[in-house]
């Protein structure tokens, strides 16, 4: 299913995590960005988005936590060449006590276009004994600050349909 349109410039809105050059070594047999790419992209914008809200590598290893993936849901839009401008940008879409619901924008900007979307059910893990755990108070207050300011956008977030925290 196709996701409505949305003008690049409303994406700009958002916090952007990585802008990078697309390597030669990126390039498939049918001459774009290789699939496997794209999450490596959305996976590095990752780590600052997280630290975004507090969840630096140094916390996590200061307090036995880290992160589990749980679902992922990719819409490839448009092509990416070699030598291609991105950027990707992060929408939190909401949370419950252990996970986050968000997407990632990757958009293509030497071409002025919307590259790829990105949607991710996420959760907060306690390392010790290896199980999802409840997000700190601190943690859980900067998400909620985000999803608040994420909400008030005059666009819907072009979700599956199917993910939720």
């Amino acid at each position: 299913m196709k996701p409505p349109a949305i003008p690049v410039e409303k994406v700009g809105a958002l916090p952007c995590w990585l802008r990078t050059v697309i390597p030669s070594e990126f390039r498939d047999e049918n001459g774009h960005m290789n699939v496997r790419w794209y999450m490596q992209l959305f996976d590095e914008a990752g780590y600052p988005m997280v630290a975004d809200y507090g969840l630096t590598l140094e916390y996590h290893a200061a307090h036995g936590s880290g992160g589990f993936d749980l679902e992922h849901h990719v819409h490839y839009l448009r092509e990416v060449h070699v030598g291609d401008t991105v950027a990707i940008y992060s929408r939190l879409l909401g949370r419950s006590d252990k996970r986050i619901h968000y997407m990632m924008f990757m958009v293509n900007e030497t071409r002025g276009t919307l590259a790829a979307l990105f949607e991710c059910v996420n959760s907060f893990a306690d390392l010790t004994v290896r199980r999802t755990a409840p997000y700190p108070p601190d943690i859980a207050a900067r998400l909620d600050a985000r999803i608040e300011r994420d909400a008030a956008l005059d666009w819907a977030a072009p979700v599956c349909g199917v993910m939720g925290p």
